[in-house]
């Protein structure tokens, strides 16, 4: 079912999947020149907030988390990456280190693009400056609304927008006539809606008697995406 008409998606999703599609040929060949792709188990970390930032990532197959660490060792996850994604572009563009760490949620393919051949290539493309330009705007408009609408929700609609968003990511790897299925630990979960274990497995619980939501292990497939919109608190905004 499309979330169209009925929920703002793009004010809570952003990719960054166009940025290499229908590159001119040449442009993509030259960034692609020394590629190196290498295989994650789930779980494990591809870069860590501070390090030095020598390329960026491709996602060709599965899940990236990025999240910060508090002091007291607790995750944030910021956002989630889906194939055909690229990650830590940003301490590329700004010559910083990496502004965050990212990590696997599930078995992926990485790819990893030397920093040299990313600049390389964005001078002499003309249209990968004007993708990453539209790309980074609009990461910032959803970051913005990120963080001022979650500080104003409780942590049942700050679960519903987080589930709406999954939902959509997990879409996108789902064949037609399948039941979508967020594969997620309640852990990783807690992160991104930023609350303990224990308030989601309440609302989980919750969500599951009143029909919106069954789960199988630590799959969760949505019933009811209208009622799940209606307790986001975010229908037709």
């Amino acid at each position: 079912m499309s979330l169209a008409g009925l929920f703002p998606i793009d004010k809570w999703n952003f990719k960054s999947a166009s940025i290499l599609n229908n590159l001119p040929g040449d442009e993509y060949a030259y960034l692609c020149s020394n590629m190196l792709e290498q295989r994650y188990s789930k779980g494990e970390v591809i870069f860590r907030e501070g390090g030095a930032a020598s390329g960026i990532f491709f996602v060709k197959k599965g899940k990236v988390k990025k999240y910060k660490v508090d002091k007291a060792g607790k995750e944030q996850i910021i956002y989630v990456a889906n194939a055909g994604e690229l990650i830590g572009y940003h301490a590329i563009l700004a010559d910083e280190r990496y502004p965050d760490s990212a990590a696997t949620l599930e078995e992926s393919l990485i790819a990893f693009i030397p920093k040299e051949d990313f600049l390389g290539a964005l001078e002499k493309s003309t249209v990968l400056p004007r993708r990453l330009l539209k790309t980074l705007s609009h990461e910032f408009t959803v970051l913005t609304n990120s963080i001022s609408v979650f500080a104003q929700r409780s942590v049942k609609e700050r679960l519903a927008i987080t589930l709406i968003v999954l939902r959509e990511k997990f879409k996108a790897e789902t064949l037609p006539g399948e039941e979508i299925m967020i594969n997620i630990s309640r852990s990783d979960l807690a992160n991104m809606v930023g609350t303990g274990n224990e308030n989601i497995v309440r609302f989980l619980t919750e969500f599951k008697a009143a029909g919106v939501l069954t789960t199988l292990g630590k799959k969760i497939c949505i019933n009811d995406i209208r009622e799940l919109i209606k307790l986001s608190g975010c229908g037709n905004e």
